[in-house]
C-alpha cells in the first residue's frame, strides 16, 4: 500500500502521532495516558511511516538503533527508583522538586523520568520489531 496519497501523508501524520504521543505521555499520572501508551502512539506512527517510505527513513529518522532507545529507557527508569533509594525512601517512591523557570514553578518528579523510560522502552521494542517485520516482508 504505497500509494502516491499515503506516501505524501505519511511524514504529516507521523509527525502529529509523535506530537500527540509526546502531550500523552506528559499529562500521565494527571489524566489517563502516561509512558505505556504513548510509546505505543510513537511506535505506531514509525510504522506508519515504515509502510509508507520504507525501512530505511525510519532508522535515518530515529538516529539510534531501536533496541538502544529501549535499553536507554530501561535503565532511566531503573534510576528513577534509585534516586528513591538514595533519598532514604523505599524504592520507587516518588521525589518531587519545583525549580523555578523563567519566573515560573515547574514540578519535575521521578515519577515522570520513569513515565519517560517507560516510553522509550515501548518505543525502542516496538519499533525494532515493526522494522524487523517490515524489513522481512521487503525482501
Amino acid at each position: 500500500m504505497r500509494t502516491v496519497i499515503f506516501r505524501s501523508i505519511a511524514p504529516y501524520l507521523t509527525s502529529l502521532m509523535v506530537l500527540f504521543s509526546i502531550f500523552v505521555l506528559l499529562r500521565g499520572h494527571n489524566e489517563p495516558g502516561g509512558g505505556f501508551i504513548g510509546g505505543l502512539i510513537a511506535a505506531s506512527a514509525l510504522a506508519i511511516y515504515g509502510i509508507a517510505c520504507g525501512v530505511a527513513p525510519v532508522r535515518r529518522a530515529i538516529y539510534f538503533h531501536p533496541m538502544g532507545i529501549a535499553a536507554f529507557g530501561l535503565f532511566m527508569s531503573a534510576m528513577s527508583g534509585v534516586l528513591s533509594m538514595l533519598a532514604g525512601v523505599p524504592y520507587m517512591t516518588g521525589l518531587w522538586i519545583y525549580p523555578k523557570l523563567f519566573g515560573v514553578e515547574v514540578p519535575l518528579s521521578t515519577v515522570l523520568t520513569f513515565d519517560i523510560g517507560v516510553y522509550l522502552v515501548v518505543v525502542g521494542a516496538i519499533s525494532s520489531i515493526a522494522l524487523a517485520l517490515e524489513e522481512r516482508d521487503r525482501d
